[in-house]
């Protein structure tokens, strides 16, 4: 059997190694002929566009899955003639477009900040106006890692940003206070089986994720969150990991993002998990019975972005676990992960504070 994951980062490479052990082939397919998924898999390059490539990626594919969601819908189409693709094109194409998933929270009635849409001056002004200051821009599509995102907090900085984004259609929000910021994992088979991991918390800067710890210590906000993924999954029907980006804001959850596809602030499953949410994501699109997602004590993931720590010195610390993802260096660039399981938040907390000072930065 042989799956086919459209990208070729570290995502991809994360699912092959997780196919593995089924004896399962894994073939990805991105531009790059450098692609980090391209150490671990076979590797196919070619623009997302070539139909010529996509048929020498495609043929003798079981399945086909995708690894982050700016792959174009029209790839989706293309494979989808011949092959079974999960998760489904209108989970792309949702979470391709920030208005179409503020739209999606909105229909299935999940809490979500105040937004509006514009694609000219007269709209994005009016919506500052309607919504105030501080007010957050997106662009609507092609954002990931803090890029496309604005705060504003007065007219100066909302003109300069406009004369930046005018030819881009974007969304407005309403600025939350927010007391944390969480995110939900869970998956769901072909045959409709889901299971749910714990509530993660995470920290951000700059918009790139820094940290994810679990357990959350969110309270009664897991049943809240499992509603909100479920009726989200059953209503597209969807197969594979899928997560949802929260702000804890007065008790309540507020969506905000959702991604169609295993995430970053997931990788502490690897080894902080029974099973991992790449694992349990190759377990649905083959229809596989589900992994188990309870966590295995305390757990903490911490990002490495820019530049390599001292590798002795992180893997002396105790129940430690490196991962690099044979990326070159370079600002804000993520080039690997640090995932620390610890019996105990105390035990964590030493731990934690050894790996910070290591790496040079501190959360």
């Amino acid at each position: 059997m042989t799956i086919g994951i459209l990208g070729g980062g570290q995502l991809g490479r994360m699912l092959a190694q997780a196919a593995y052990p089924f004896g399962v082939r894994v073939r990805c397919f991105d531009p790059d002929p450098a692609a980090s998924a391209g150490h671990v898999s076979q590797l196919v390059v070619g623009n997302y566009n070539d139909e010529l490539a996509l048929k020498e990626f495609s043929d003798g594919l079981d399945v086909v899955t995708y690894e982050f969601e700016n792959v174009p819908v029209e790839t989706i189409a293309y494979l989808e003639k011949t092959l079974k693709v999960y998760p489904s094109r209108e989970a792309l194409e949702i979470g391709q477009d920030r208005l179409k998933e503020k739209m999606f929270f909105k229909e299935l009635g999940i809490p979500i900040a105040e937004t509006r849409s514009a694609e000219s001056a007269e709209e994005y002004f009016a919506a500052i106006r309607d919504l105030g200051y501080p007010v957050v821009v997106k662009t609507r599509r092609f954002g990931y890692d803090g890029k496309g995102q604005y705060l504003l907090k007065n007219e100066r900085e909302s003109r300069k940003v406009w004369e930046e984004l005018r030819r881009s259609r974007v969304v407005l929000e309403q600025y939350i206070p927010f007391d944390g910021e969480l995110s939900l994992l869970t998956v769901r088979s072909r045959s409709g089986s889901m299971a749910f991991y714990p509530l993660i918390r995470n920290n951000h800067r700059e918009g790139i994720l820094r940290m994810s710890r679990v357990p959350a210590a969110a309270g009664d906000l897991q049943s809240l969150a499992e509603q909100y993924a479920q009726s989200m999954m059953e209503r597209l029907e969807y197969v594979g990991v899928f997560a949802i980006e929260f702000f804890q804001h007065d008790g309540k959850l507020l969506a905000n993002e959702m991604a169609p596809r295993v995430h970053n602030s997931g990788h502490w499953t690897i080894e902080g998990a029974v099973t991992s949410q790449f694992e349990n994501h190759i377990r649905a699109i083959l229809d596989y019975p589900l992994g188990a997602t309870a966590v295995q004590g305390s757990v903490t993931m911490v990002n490495l972005i820019g530049r390599l720590p001292d590798l002795n010195g992180i893997l002396a610390i105790p129940d430690v676990h490196l991962h690099l993802y044979g990326k070159s260096p370079r600002k804000n660039r993520k080039i690997g992960h640090i995932t620390i399981v610890a019996g105990d938040d105390l035990s964590m907390e030493s731990k934690l504070t050894e790996v910070l000072n290591n790496i040079g930065h501190h959360e």
